[in-house]
């Protein structure tokens, strides 16, 4: 029985050793393979680290023809390819899945990881959304590198299908992306600007809000934007001002074209004072003593004088005055205007009303996007006119500012205050911030200004305010030789600098009357600014003459 036993037990002993030695070999072949797999792994992952770390620059892109620095060579007017371009304001839904071409400057540039990338790029003061997203032979991640590579401001374009979002775009003016396809930067923007046109474009509302807050945004003065005028300028106000200047200047020259007068072009060098006084810029002209002229005064007379009837002129008119004030310039536009009178020096007040009132009129119908990007940075009230333009005799304004416990000499100027504490009592009054204020002391008007009939103290003459701030002088002419010399004399003006102007009269000359406005300061008052500087592309002042 023992026997039999030890028979069989070492074949079963040696059947266990078996069996753990194959679980041992399973054992260390799993392990192997796990072993194998991690190296795998590891070396994948080591692989992918190589890869990433490389430079996308020294990665060959299949694309890298849709997206670049365009050189010099191409912008040289190089060819002509027919390709249609389309303006950013003009992008709308009509435009969905349409390939378009446009042209702006790289507002803001925003990333969003690797794959994607965010322009909102601007063109006149409209904004649209543009994005790249990489995808299989469209977008690249170089590509997506690229667009945030660009600095803010730079001149870019862009080929790309125009999609409908479906939610509202707050960062654009425009209600529609462009799926960008080709990006190109033909002008590159220093990367560090003097001015950023976000702070450039802050509301004083704002800011205050923020300080409230008690936050502290970047606030632009004055002087920083006009030393950076360029940069300055391309802010959303300020490309709605300078549009609306243009709109004042087009609707005066229509409107006057329309009423039979006629655009003139007269000098601006010119021999003696145009205005009187001594504040004028001095020049030697060529081994004689010469100036800038003060206005276009005497030589739209002269125009007169030749036959035309009724004359305007839009040009640069120049005032030497050291004055720092909010609302004079050493340089600005002058629109000008002079006639034959029939009968009374009103047929002049009554072009005024006419006139300003179709001006304004035109201006709130056909500049509402302008005045609204204006109002936003620069809030301010629409004006209030009437339809036919009050009128108000010096003597009445006069008593009304004495009624209100203002004392004013009754033979002498308005001065500042006593202008706006008038305005206050004519809107209180009549409704109005519109309004002519006629028949002037003549001590206080120029040489050339027509005395009132049956009471020389005063004159045919008169101004014209907007927000209780004077905008526009004119009156009747003396438009007889001998008396417009006597009163040139007494004014101290030297005669023979103004020979050839008096002679003119001698040859037979119509009663005539005419009136002058600054461009500057009409924008000014009708959008509530607070200074002409605002309204001058690049004012001269006391302290300017740069950029």
């Amino acid at each position: 029985m023992d026997s039999a036993a030890e028979s069989t037990h070492p074949p079963q002993k040696q059947q266990e050793e078996e069996e753990q030695k194959t679980q041992s070999k399973k054992a260390a072949k799993k392990e192997a393979a796990k072993l194998e797999k991690l190296r795998r792994r590891q070396e994948a992952a080591a692989a992918q680290t190589d890869v990433s770390n490389l430079s996308l620059d020294s990665v060959v892109d299949p694309l890298a023809a849709n997206y670049g620095d365009v050189p010099l060579v191409d912008l040289q007017s190089k060819a002509v390819t027919g390709r249609k371009w389309t303006d950013i304001g003009s992008l709308t839904a009509e435009l969905k899945d349409q390939n378009v071409f446009i042209r702006g400057r790289a507002q803001a540039i925003r990333a969003v990881g690797k794959n994607i990338a965010f322009l909102v790029v601007r063109e006149k003061g409209c904004t649209v959304q543009c994005v790249l997203t990489v995808a299989p032979d469209l977008v690249s991640r170089q590509m997506v590198k690229y667009a945030t590579s660009l600095s803010r401001e730079s001149h870019v374009d862009i080929e790309g299908i125009v999609s409908v979002p479906g939610v509202p775009i707050k960062g654009a003016s425009q209600q529609v992306e462009v799926q960008v396809r080709k990006l190109y930067c033909i002008s590159k923007a220093v990367s560090n600007l003097p001015i950023n046109i976000e702070d450039a474009a802050r509301s004083e509302l704002e800011i205050e809000k923020s300080l409230q807050a008690g936050e502290q945004l970047v606030r632009v003065n004055q002087d920083t934007r006009l030393n950076y005028r360029v940069l300055d300028m391309r802010t959303p106000a300020n490309q709605g001002i300078f549009r609306v200047q243009c709109q004042v200047e087009n609707i005066f020259r229509q409107f006057l074209l329309s009423e039979g007068f006629v655009g003139i072009h007269t000098p601006k060098l010119i021999a003696g004072s145009s205005e009187g006084g001594s504040a004028v810029f001095r020049l030697d002209y060529k081994g004689q003593a010469a100036c800038l002229a003060q206005s276009p005064q005497l030589h739209k007379q002269m125009a007169i004088c030749g036959d035309f009837g009724r004359v305007f002129e839009i040009g640069p008119v120049f005032r030497a005055e050291d004055s720092y004030t909010h609302r004079h310039l050493c340089e600005f536009t002058g629109l000008d205007v002079e006639m034959e009178i029939k009968e009374h020096y009103f047929e002049v007040m009554e072009i005024v009303d006419r006139l300003f009132v179709a001006m304004f009129n035109s201006l709130n119908e056909n500049c509402k996007k302008e005045l609204e990007a204006i109002g936003k940075q620069y809030p301010f009230e629409p004006l209030k006119y009437l339809p036919k333009t009050l009128r108000l005799k010096f003597e009445d304004g006069v008593k009304m500012l004495e009624k209100a416990g203002v004392k004013i000499d009754p033979l002498g100027d308005l001065n500042t205050e006593s202008e706006r504490k008038l305005g206050q009592l004519v809107l209180e009054e009549y409704g109005t911030e519109f309004y002519i204020l006629y028949q002037y002391p003549l001590a206080v008007r120029p040489f050339y200004t027509m005395p009132c009939c049956g009471n020389p103290a005063y004159s045919n003459s008169f101004d014209v305010f907007i927000r209780g701030e004077e905008i526009i002088s004119g009156a009747q002419r003396v438009h007889v030789p001998e008396f417009l010399e006597e009163r040139a004399k007494s004014c101290g003006i030297d005669v023979k600098t103004i020979s050839t102007y008096i002679d003119s009269f001698r040859y037979g000359a119509p009663p005539h009357g005419g009136f002058g406005v600054g461009l500057e300061r009409v924008v000014m008052l009708f959008c509530g600014l607070n200074n002409i500087r605002k309204t001058s592309l690049f004012p001269r002042d006391p302290l300017r003459i740069a950029p």
